[in-house]
């Protein structure tokens, strides 16, 4: 009997066998690696997809609160003004303590969500948290300096909300002649 009688291939023959069965796995393990990689990218893009719509649902979320309270801020603003106008003596005295109880009661649930008064009076004006309303002159104070609060300015988790409209200083228009002036004569040099 010879070898292929029994049953047993020429040695060239199971060569040529064992390469093609390590190439097909060679090329199974590329494959499985592609696959793997590919679960594990579209695993990350997953991760990162819940992530992203996490943070849009917070900023939506947020975004309400903020026209809710931005809508409340006109509340707390009557609050102060009926407190700054209602008397202190008198029949009135206990019916203004109920109001300043509420309004102190408003004050932190706002806290709480995370707003912040916007402190401007004494302060360089800045556009980003200031409207300025009106310039005054003034020779007490630098210029661009808030003077005045005309009405409060609010900040929701460090974020203007509402800016405060406020008074500026700016110098006397004989101050800042005077300071043009200086500027323009040229200096002798010697």
């Amino acid at each position: 009997m010879n070898q292929e009688e029994r049953g047993e291939q020429p040695q060239e023959a199971q060569a040529s066998t064992l390469e093609q069965l390590r190439a097909e796995l060679e090329e199974a393990s590329r494959e499985r690696d592609q696959f793997r990689a590919l679960a594990q990218r579209t695993q990350a893009d997953f991760i990162n997809y819940r992530r992203r719509m996490e943070e849009e649902r917070q900023e939506i979320q947020r975004s309400a609160n903020a026209r809710l309270i931005l809508d409340l801020l006109t509340v707390v603003d009557d609050f102060r003004r009926a407190l700054e106008s209602a008397p202190a003596e008198g029949d009135h005295a206990s019916w203004s303590e109920g109001v300043e109880l509420i309004h102190r009661k408003l004050w932190r649930v706002l806290e709480r969500e995370g707003v912040t008064t916007i402190e401007a009076f004494g302060k360089s004006h800045d556009p980003w948290e200031h409207e300025a309303l009106l310039f005054q002159e003034s020779p007490d104070h630098a210029d661009g300096e808030v003077i005045g609060v005309v009405q409060e300015g609010y900040k929701l988790h460090g974020k203007v909300l509402r800016p405060a409209q406020v008074v500026v200083a700016k110098r006397a228009e004989a101050e800042q002649k005077a300071s043009q002036e200086k500027r323009d004569i040229p200096s002798e040099e010697a």
